[in-house]
């Protein structure tokens, strides 16, 4: 059965490239309307809506600094005005500035902070006030649906990136104790947990001699594409879903299988 999320609105941010892109791209290919969030990349978030709309779809492109909560009201009160409602987020914006424990400054640790956790909450905050506020569209057995981007690191500890792992880790306990607080409403919070995703990002990471590296840490044998995350957001957005309720989907080709342990017992 094909997952579906005909008549439904999403909101998508940090929509501009990489994981977000292919989540928006995916939710109007299942017949969503898609508010395609940026910050910093107006002009291809401007071209993945024009695609859209182009291939019969409806799709807008919105600025907006997630971990501002102006920005975050306007986002959302655009995307009323082209949409009428609000079905789903996909709260995805992150960023991360590595650096060694000791060497990493404060103004580092906040940005990361601010935007990978607090712009979700924020996000997250405003999509179950919408929601609330919404009579029953009938388009989709829940009344809203939420999916946190978090990632492996959640689980896995990552040396050199304290404030990425820290970000991810509060991603999953935030996500379970928002579902545990407004599921009874019908509003449906998870997270997806990516692993290793070949973007424009981390090409460096993806190709070559690193790529296979990192393939060492992958027991499917392959790097994720960010389609590969578009379609699990699909389904978690869909009715196929509709049981699932504060869990992470980890979409990671094994990588929390910790692979580098095989043999060593």
């Amino acid at each position: 059965m094909e997952c579906r999320v005909d008549g439904q609105v999403a909101i998508v941010t940090g929509a501009s490239s990489g994981i977000g892109y292919g989540c928006a791209e995916a939710l109007a290919e299942a017949g969503a309307a898609v508010a395609i969030n940026y910050n910093s990349q107006p002009d291809p978030a401007a071209a993945l809506a024009k695609k859209i709309t182009e291939a019969g779809g409806r799709a807008i492109a919105i600025g907006a600094d997630v971990s501002k909560p102006e920005d975050v009201e306007k986002l959302f009160a655009e995307t009323l005005a082209a949409f009428g409602a609000i079905d789903i987020l996909i709260a995805n914006s992150g960023m991360q500035k590595d650096a060694p424990l000791t060497e990493m400054t404060i103004e580092d640790w906040r940005k990361v902070l601010d935007v990978n956790l607090t712009g979700q909450f924020l996000c997250a905050q405003a999509a179950v006030r919408q929601f609330l506020r919404q009579t029953d569209r009938k388009v989709s057995r829940a009344r809203g649906k939420i999916i946190c981007m978090s990632s492996v690191h959640e689980v896995i500890p990552w040396a050199g990136h304290v404030n990425y792992a820290a970000s991810k880790g509060g991603i999953m306990l935030m996500m379970k104790t928002m579902a545990q607080e407004v599921s009874e409403h019908g509003i449906r919070i998870n997270s997806i947990a990516p692993g290793a995703i070949r973007t424009a990002i981390n090409v460096k990471e993806t190709e070559g001699d690193k790529a296979k590296e990192l393939l060492k840490l992958i027991p499917y044998g392959r790097i994720g594409e960010a389609t590969d995350i578009g379609r699990a957001a699909v389904w978690l957005a869909s009715d196929q879903s509709d049981y699932v309720v504060g869990t992470t989907l980890f979409v990671d080709g094994g990588m929390c299988l910790y692979p580098e342990f095989r043999g060593n017992g």
